[in-house]
């Protein structure tokens, strides 16, 4: 029955400002009108809605205000570069700053690679990949450099 997520929305408070910052981001712009304006992540598959309000200011929390963009591992090696190239700014997540990511979130029995920014209002963006499915075994959060090294 489910096949995946079509949609998943954010509040911003500029509308040209939030177009011009995913554009960046490689993001089509699939439907415009006033205050709200989707964009295609898989023309077809999914799109995010951005909806400018002055609620914009709720505060963050990982259940709001949210989101993560599933990318190839060979794409989460070169995020970090391709981001600083776009002028954005890596935030500092799990302790770990712009130098320590992309990270590895150890959650077992699963294991993903993930690096963190924010859009310009504040809206938590995740770039994310699967490196382990279904596999026992504890490990601290590290570095994906740290994981690399111990496969």
């Amino acid at each position: 029955m489910i096949k995946g997520l079509y949609e998943a929305h954010l509040p911003i408070s500029n509308l040209e400002n939030s177009i011009s910052f995913y554009k960046k981001l490689g993001l089509e712009i699939a439907y415009k009108q006033e205050k709200l304006v989707f964009f295609w992540i898989a023309k077809g598959e999914s799109w995010l809605g951005l909806w400018e309000t002055e609620r914009v200011e709720v505060p963050y929390h990982p259940s709001l205000r949210h989101i993560a963009f599933f990318v190839d591992t060979a794409d989460i090696l070169h995020a970090k570069q391709w981001l600083n190239e776009k002028g954005i700014a890596i935030r500092t997540s799990f302790g770990f700053d712009e130098h320590h990511q992309p990270l590895v979130l150890p959650n077992n029995p699963q294991a993903h690679a993930a690096i963190y920014f924010d859009d310009p209002d504040g809206n938590s963006i995740e770039l994310i990949t699967p490196i382990r499915l279904d596999t026992e075994e504890d490990f601290e959060m590290m570095t994906f450099e740290e994981w690399l090294k111990r496969q």
